[in-house]
């Protein structure tokens, strides 16, 4: 199997983008894929989410591509076998600064994972929630896009803008760059508008909706202030269950 690159974007935030790099990544590594999650958010929540905190990181994603640290030096293994990570800190959030002036500002992420790609089935990238150059470096770096996209009103509209920008780094960056899918976040089936938002992107977008749809769950929400995903924190829960039926979708594809 190659290694599949996935930046996991939407520059909305509160989409469950994090949510879905943390929980997808730990759902592929029990199916037992190799699995890279990289931290390209400055709040640094993937980080946290697995457990890690700023305080214990020695070198992270902002020292790869600013200071030309060697990429396998900042990773870190996770409590779950076959799931490793890059981390984030706040620092990261300077980069798009520090980068300007540099050559091939946009490649800096692609090439720094081109030497670890042999190790990994998947590398995931959690993209921060903006179009800046952290996201623009991911979309570069990746083979595809999963969109996390939560099921409310105004969520077509943003997803409206991100199409767009993955047409813009198609043709000037990476034309290899195709759309994963798109995962509806947070479904309430009581809810009308929920529903109206799932038919539209089934039907706008019938080749790239997931099948899988996670729905609001009070064990996504805890999970993260235990350090862990959420099927560690409870395997028993839906959303659990989604996100192994959302791995096992993805698994699928790439036999």
């Amino acid at each position: 199997m190659n290694c599949r690159v996935i930046a996991v974007a939407n520059q909305k935030g509160g989409v469950g983008k994090t949510t879905t790099a943390v929980n997808l990544s730990a759902s592929l590594a029990v199916a037992e894929a190799r699995v890279l999650l990289i931290d390209f958010d400055p709040q640094g929540n993937s980080t946290s989410g697995l457990g890690f905190t700023a305080d214990t990181i020695i070198s992270d994603i902002y020292d790869v591509i600013v200071n030309d640290v060697n990429i396998k030096d900042t990773i870190l293994h996770t409590e779950i076998d076959g799931l490793d990570i890059i981390p984030a800190r706040i620092e990261l959030s300077a980069a798009e600064v520090e980068l300007i002036q540099e050559n091939a500002r946009e490649k800096k992420l692609k090439q720094a994972i081109s030497s670890i790609t042999s190790d990994y089935d998947f590398i995931l990238i959690d993209c921060p929630p903006s179009l800046g150059l952290l996201t623009v470096n991911a979309l570069t770096a990746a083979d595809s896009v999963l969109i996390p996209m939560q099921c409310e009103y105004y969520a077509m509209e943003g997803l409206g803008q991100l199409l767009n920008t993955i047409n813009l780094i198609k043709e000037s960056l990476n034309p290899e760059l195709s759309i994963e899918g798109i995962l509806l976040t947070m479904y309430d089936s009581r809810n009308n508008l929920s529903k109206e938002v799932m038919q539209q992107v089934r039907t706008h977008f019938p080749d790239k909706a997931f099948n899988t749809v996670v729905p609001r769950g009070v064990a996504l929400s805890e999970a993260p202030s235990y350090g862990k995903p959420v099927l560690l924190y409870q395997p028993k829960a839906k959303v659990s269950e989604c996100y192994i039926e959302l791995a096992k979708e993805m698994l699928e594809k790439v036999k």
